[in-house]
């Protein structure tokens, strides 16, 4: 007679076939995990789109250029038939050198549970005009009386004040617009009071600029020198050139930049609009130090993971108490790790992504901790799977933390994992007991 510990394993009650299912059921969690993604996805333009309305309302990114001077010329241009026309053209001028300093007043500004980034700017304009001696060219009219200003501005509604220009002493009041668009589309004209043979032209603008997200400038001067402090302690430097020098604390930052006329990628001074400087622009975003809706996205990417983890270590446990967990109850188990992601993403609109994370994950792995050791009949099964979901919590977290080396360290986090898991498999027979 045969012993019954020792009939055969139906088919449909061996290891394989429930490991098969529970693959498939993690394979169709994926379709949650996505919908989760979207409604991330989702929140995130609703974000951007309130940040948007902010920027529209107080003042956009801020990009200044110049001053440029900018003088209306004729010249005379002969057809192959011999007769001439006159045609007209501006000649811009760009600064000998100009040194830039200043302070930006950040501030965030809310609307709903969305925030943006605002500032206020006090800003230092200086430097010298040369006249270069291309006016002495007899095919070109120079026409000194309507010479004037231009200073860039990408968004006019974010000056604060009415805008002087001192020019070798003489103060001149801004006017609304540019009179040309060869340069730039947006920004303020000064009148010039130019004398024929002048050659050196000092000037001194004091500009409070209102705007949002960043603060760029443009490399007008053949020696540009810009010197930027503030308050905000995440500071984003982009553009075509980066800092010479910077530094970046919890009080603020500070940088400085120098660029000379081979840096860039125009003249000193041409006619017409052959060149864009803004294209050459350089400067800070002022950036919130926690993208929440980014990181909650970035983590439901790992959906997979944490099931496929917590799977094993069910089975594992599973093996070892000889209590046989049914699929509702891994289903169960999915639905809670499912629902970690969405509870992630609404609490961290409210008080973060860190804070949000802590109180998220803290609550799934006491609901998983508490149903486990009730399921198995054993408390400290509980606690096994706890202390496995803590290490895997906390190794996501990290994950998130290391924007640059993210995916090696997950690759060899996962190494370390796999290992683990077949030496673990190793040292047990319990594979053997269950007829595979």
């Amino acid at each position: 007679m045969k012993n019954d510990n020792h009939k055969e394993t139906k088919w449909y009650e061996t290891l394989t076939f429930k490991m098969a299912l529970l693959g498939i059921m993690a394979i169709m969690f994926l379709i949650p995990l996505q919908l989760i993604k979207v409604v991330i996805s989702e929140r995130a333009e609703n974000s951007r789109a309130v940040k948007q309305q902010i920027s529209d309302e107080w003042g956009k990114a801020q990009t200044i250029t110049g001053p440029v001077l900018n003088i209306p010329v004729s010249g005379i241009i002969y057809s192959e038939d011999g007769k001439s026309k006159t045609t007209e053209n501006v000649w811009h001028i760009m600064p000998e050198n100009i040194d830039i300093s200043g302070k930006i007043i950040p501030q965030v500004r809310y609307k709903g549970i969305y925030e943006s980034v605002i500032y206020e700017s006090d800003l230092k304009l200086t430097g010298i005009f040369l006249i270069p001696e291309q006016y002495n060219n007899p095919d070109i009219e120079i026409r000194w009386e309507d010479a004037y200003y231009t200073l860039g501005i990408s968004d006019n509604r974010g000056i604060n004040r009415e805008l002087v220009m001192y020019t070798n002493n003489t103060q001149t009041d801004a006017k609304p617009g540019v009179f040309d668009s060869d340069l730039f589309n947006s920004g303020v004209t000064f009148p010039a009071e130019i004398q024929v043979g002048e050659e050196k032209i000092d000037f001194e603008i004091n500009l409070d600029l209102k705007g949002s997200s960043g603060l760029f400038f443009t490399p007008a001067g053949k020696f540009t020198h810009v010197i930027i402090e503030s308050s905000w302690s995440a500071p984003s430097f982009t553009g075509n050139f980066l800092p010479e020098s910077r530094s970046v604390s919890e009080e603020g930052f500070s940088a400085s930049w120098y660029i000379t006329h081979l840096n860039r990628n125009f003249p000193q001074s041409w006619f017409g609009s052959i060149h864009k400087p803004e294209k050459d622009s350089f400067g800070v975003n002022l950036l919130l130090e926690i993208d929440h809706y980014r990181k909650s996205e970035r983590s439901a990417k790992y959906g997979l993971l944490f099931i496929a983890f917590t799977y094993l270590s069910l089975l594992f446990l599973e093996l070892s108490s000889k209590v046989r967990i049914h699929l509702f109850h891994y289903f169960l188990v999915s639905l809670s790790l499912i629902l970690f992601f969405s509870l992630l993403n609404s609490l961290s609109e409210h008080i973060g992504f860190s804070p949000a994370y802590l109180i998220s994950s803290v609550a799934t792995i006491c609901l998983l901790s508490i149903f486990t050791g009730s399921l198995l009949k054993r408390p400290r099964y509980g606690l096994t799977i706890g202390g496995i979901l803590i290490l895997l919590y906390s190794f996501i977290y990290i994950l998130l933390a290391l924007n640059e080396i993210a995916y090696l360290a997950g690759n060899i986090g996962l190494f370390v994992a796999l290992a683990a898991i077949m030496l673990l498999s190793s040292k047990t027979n319990l594979f053997i007991k269950t007829g595979i």
